[in-house]
């Protein structure tokens, strides 16, 4: 009989194709408000969803990588430059908790599965949060291309320090780039925009994860970026979790088929069968999940956030079933 592993243990053993006691089962990131729709559902208020449905548990590192504080107006020329790096300090107490020494004691000793996101991506980075930014940011990358590159690499420099401050007390399980780079179709810049402006500044990030002993380095993103995979892989980014991505265009199976064990992959299970009857939610599992878990480097989950439309029975189903074909797969 197989002993049984920590999540940690579990996890690693499923990023680097070993042998793991049972697949890797991650939350979908439940917000209150679909609990309190579930509640009204029938689910019990006192319910513990974690061990109904034995997810392994994860967290995210509470270390603060937005600007300190926000700009009222993101920069428009090199003028700006400074004040954006005044908010880019890694060693300002404030983005770390107040008890991070104990933070980093109790973290020595965990079991669980300790996640380090360590950039936001472009649009983020350039200061998009609504139609306007994103215009704004969209013709400096046609009309001032060298400020793009001094923004992005200033970002790079800031998240190289606190990675380094970082990986030098606590030991993480993998590292992620957070990239919402598009809608649920292709990414909103071409390839080659994507390594000259954005990829080329992920470099010494990526460097330092490595040096670190980071194994597992994923690009979390919301758009079909089948294109940049191979410049993912070069560059050392050797996991892909995409969420909200229009499911007809990207197909994992196609992705591991093309790129082999050299891509690790989380996610993959089309979010909108959950809004549909039994059958369509099992014929989507069954269809897609075992293929990928017999070559490992896989841990299947919804791609997306499950929202308030998603009945609870549905939801339910699907975890059901999943944890049935992960235990055929084993």
């Amino acid at each position: 009989m197989a002993v049984a592993q920590t999540s940690r243990e579990r996890f690693h053993a499923a990023m680097q194709y070993g042998a793991p006691d049972r697949v890797p089962c991650f939350d979908e990131g439940l917000r209150d408000d679909v609990l309190d729709r579930w509640r009204q559902q029938g689910l019990p208020p006192d319910a513990d969803l974690g061990a109904m449905f034995h997810y392994d548990r994860r967290e995210l590192l509470p270390v603060e990588i937005r600007l300190q504080p926000d700009l009222k107006k993101f920069p428009t020329s090199r003028r700006g430059l400074k004040a954006l790096r005044r908010r880019l300090v890694p060693d300002d107490p404030g983005r770390y908790p107040e008890n991070w020494a104990e933070r980093i004691a109790a973290w020595r000793r965990r079991d669980h599965i300790l996640q380090f996101q360590v950039h936001r991506g472009f649009f983020l980075s350039m200061g998009v949060g609504d139609w306007t930014g994103f215009a704004r940011a969209i013709y400096q990358l046609a009309d001032s291309p060298r400020l793009v590159r001094e923004i992005m690499e200033m970002y790079a420099e800031f998240a190289v320090r606190l990675a380094e401050k970082v990986l030098a007390e606590v030991e993480v399980d993998f590292a992620s780039i957070s990239e919402p780079i598009g809608g649920s179709g292709p990414p909103l810049l071409s390839p080659r925009h994507y390594e000259e402006f954005v990829l080329s500044t992920y470099l010494p990030v990526l460097d330092v994860l490595r040096r670190h002993g980071v194994g597992t380095i994923a690009l979390v993103t919301y758009s079909d970026v089948r294109a940049y995979i191979p410049l993912l892989l070069k560059a050392g980014v050797n996991c892909l979790w995409i969420s909200e991505a229009n499911s007809q265009a990207i197909d994992y199976r196609e992705l591991r088929r093309e790129f082999g064990r050299d891509l690790r992959l989380i996610g993959g299970i089309d979010l909108d069968v959950l809004l549909l009857g039994k059958d369509e939610i099992r014929r989507e599992i069954e269809t897609k999940v075992p293929p990928l878990l017999a070559e490992g480097g896989y841990i299947p989950l919804a791609g997306g956030r499950v929202r308030g439309n998603v009945p609870f029975e549905n939801y339910a189903y699907y975890r059901r079933v999943l944890e049935k074909v992960a235990k055929r797969g084993e």
